[in-house]
């Protein structure tokens, strides 16, 4: 691909050429839902690119540029980071992999993120991976999981599950009116729950080899 051209262009008007040719997968589902480890089979089995914008944020945070600084402080002050910042991050990653099957995780989480990231990229999701699972497991699994870590107790769990459900619901709502939804029952040991994944991700493999 031009690389060259692209990072051209990408300097002349700010923003990475859309490539049409790129698969994005929304990978949605609460804190405790299993998601990142089933992330990590995907990107295994199908040698997808898993970004997590949380991560994305943290790692510009920790580079000092004066964008990360900007998203700290906005942190700091309790703002959301505008959907556009998290987009530039996420954009310059799918660029910088030089791959074009994207599972990107923990994005969108709200509306705004949503159509914002299609209005930026031109991209439209292949479809969404929903790991449901029920607030009673997810707070089991989170109490279970790190025992030494501060924001895993029940009322913060608590909090962040609805905040959680609040903000996602209408993303899942707006792609299932759509017919985009893949929700997969988190509730079911890691291996079922991955049987449930591959299933999900081999016809979409089928149709290019075909």
């Amino acid at each position: 691909m031009g690389t060259v051209i692209d990072a051209a262009n990408k300097e002349a008007n700010g923003s990475v050429p859309t490539n049409k040719n790129v698969t994005v997968v929304f990978v949605l589902g609460g804190p405790g839902s299993g998601k990142g480890t089933q992330c990590a089979n995907i990107v295994q089995h199908f040698g997808y690119t898993h970004l997590s914008a949380g991560d994305l944020l943290r790692a510009e945070i920790k580079s000092g540029s004066e964008n990360g600084t900007m998203i700290q402080n906005m942190i700091k002050e309790g703002k959301i980071v505008p959907s556009e910042v998290t987009i530039k991050l996420l954009q310059q990653a799918m660029q910088e992999s030089g791959n074009d099957k994207f599972l990107i995780d923990g994005f969108p989480r709200n509306e705004e993120n949503r159509a914002a990231f299609e209005s930026v990229t031109g991209i439209v999701p292949e479809f969404v991976l929903f790991f449901d699972c029920s607030a009673e497991e997810m707070e089991n699994r989170l109490l279970n999981r790190n025992q030494g870590r501060e924001d895993d107790n029940i009322e913060t769990i608590r909090k962040r599950f609805k905040v959680y459900m609040e903000s996602s619901l209408p993303v899942i709502e707006y792609y299932d009116s759509k017919g985009k939804v893949r929700k997969i029952d988190a509730a079911k040991p890691i291996e079922e729950v991955f049987e449930a994944v591959k299933a999900v991700f081999t016809p979409s493999i089928d149709k290019v080899a075909a």
